[in-house]
């Protein structure tokens, strides 16, 4: 965090010293209330456990317990105390210009997290202060260069890093190609893989910050898009990869309506293919139907445990489609049938599944200016576990500023393979204002409502409410307020 928070305090000195500067600020505030009940973990000797009558072990006053072979003690969850959290998330996003050279640009974007109620109640709040983006770019037709935090999107996910990154392109002919390098952040998150935030890695958690290199080149055409990217991590101590990856994909559009998009992934430290897919799609105005093919594996860094234990892949086709016959009225629904890869693995006296389903449907009504009417139904049959459920909603807009929304729904969760089936229902609202062209308010709440259906005491309410508010400021210099130029078409008339 010491070269982001350098990056910070710079880009704010310059912000005060550059009179011709212009900004856009946004800020962001959301405040959230919860309220739930946990479990706390407890246990007893085991001479002391009885027989149930479903013919497993209990305590002497009725919950089910776990009991290890050889072991003296056997463990068990009771309900916990109500707990309270008050998660409150400042977000700021700021792009500046104007320091005297045209091309050149700041921008940032970071949170700031507090948490009101107790500090081990609600994740993610720690550390309070975090920075996603915060680079000094200069762009101009053909050439983009970026120095900072920042973050690559591609096929192989979002790649965090703190360094450089430099792009060119050639629009006239659809081609460009950028390379990046610098010291990675863990993935899916905005910190260093070092950050004591993260210390559930235990000794797994490398010492230093791995270095992160890479690549992509394109080509695009009104009928074609190509894509070809490369990234590899490297362990900085002992200089060994923790990935190395290419992937490619594609676009084609060979007719009014077609679309094909394709693209694979190849783990080159593993030897092995990633994920995969391919979806054909055709769209019309008020219908459009699709299907596909995807193959998806499982992928972890080198350095973790997790690919010790061998996770496998599944094969999954699907299929989709939209109609509108009216303009009030729009369908759709989408399903999936998917396929495990064998596990390997010796279960004795168990037999579990190796293949699922989903699917889903649902309608939206719009039976009168401002208000729109939405109802989904979605089942899902799994490995270990299924769900069916349903939600709905209604939203009113009154006047251009005012926006409110009801919505609510029940999900049932049977569990193959553990001690319990869970049903959630919920219900809320929301409210939003919009006060002027800068200012927003929002307003909500909802309540959780969950059951879990045990044969044995253990079977106590999970309930949960949850109060939100939240608030967004849009602050500029005035210049996002200057009408945009005359658009020049270029190549002819499509």
């Amino acid at each position: 965090m010491r070269s982001a928070s350098l990056l910070a305090l710079t880009a704010l000195v310059l912000t005060r010293q550059l009179t011709a500067q212009d900004f856009l600020l946004r800020l962001d505030t959301r405040l959230q209330s919860v309220a739930y009940r946990g479990v706390r973990l407890d246990s007893v000797l085991a001479t002391t456990v009885v027989a149930g009558p479903n013919g497993g072990l209990e305590t002497a006053d009725g919950f089910a317990v776990s009991c290890a072979p050889g072991s003296i003690h056997c463990e068990f969850y009771r309900p916990g105390l109500q707990r309270h959290g008050g998660p409150m998330v400042t977000g700021a996003d700021m792009t500046a210009w104007g320091f005297g050279v045209r091309g050149l640009s700041l921008h940032a974007n970071g949170r700031l997290n507090i948490d009101l109620g107790n500090a081990d109640v609600w994740p993610g709040t720690n550390p309070a202060l975090q920075l996603f983006e915060g680079y000094v770019e200069y762009a101009n037709a053909w050439l983009t260069g970026r120095a900072g935090r920042q973050t690559e999107r591609g096929r192989l996910g979002y790649t965090g890093f703190d360094g450089g990154m430099v792009t060119l392109r050639n629009a006239d002919h659809g081609v460009g190609g950028s390379v990046y390098a610098g010291f990675g952040l863990a993935r899916g998150t905005a910190l260093p893989v070092t950050s004591p935030a993260l210390n559930p890695l235990d000794e797994f958690q490398p010492r230093q910050r791995e270095l992160v290199a890479g690549g992509e080149v394109w080509w695009q055409t009104e009928a074609l898009e190509t894509r070809l990217e490369y990234q590899r991590e490297v362990d900085r101590e002992t200089r060994n990869f923790v990935s190395e990856r290419a992937a490619l994909s594609a676009t084609l559009r060979p007719a009014r309506g077609w679309q094909l998009n394709a693209g694979s992934e190849y783990d080159i430290a593993r030897g092995e293919f990633g994920t995969s897919d391919a979806e054909l799609r055709y769209s019309r105005a008020r219908w459009s139907a699709a299907g596909g093919v995807r193959r998806y594996q499982p992928y972890f860094d080198l350095w973790t445990i997790w690919g010790v234990f061998s996770p496998v892949g599944y094969t999954a086709v699907q299929a989709s489609g939209r109609v509108s016959p009216s303009r009030w009225l729009d369908l759709h629904a989408e399903g999936e049938r998917y396929w495990y890869s064998p596990s390997a693995a010796d279960v004795p006296l168990q037999q579990s599944e190796d293949a699922g389903w989903r699917w889903s449907s649902g309608a939206g009504v719009t039976p009168a200016a401002g208000w729109y009417l939405g109802l989904n139904y979605r089942a899902e049959f799994g490995p270990g576990a299924s769900s069916v459920g349903w939600d709905a909603s209604a939203s009113w807009r009154p006047t251009r500023s005012l926006s409110l929304r009801a919505e609510g729904g029940h999900l049932s969760r049977p569990l193959e393979f553990r001690f319990t089936t869970s049903r959630l229902s919920w219900f809320g609202g929301q409210a939003d204002l919009q006060a002027g062209d800068r200012l927003r308010f929002s307003a909500g709440a909802i309540q959780y409502i969950e059951d879990r259906d045990r044969p044995d005491a253990a079977a106590f309410s999970w309930n949960q409410t949850r109060l939100t508010a939240g608030i967004s400021w849009l602050l500029g210099s005035g210049a996002d307020h200057l009408p945009l130029p005359p658009a020049i078409r270029r190549g002819g008339a499509r």
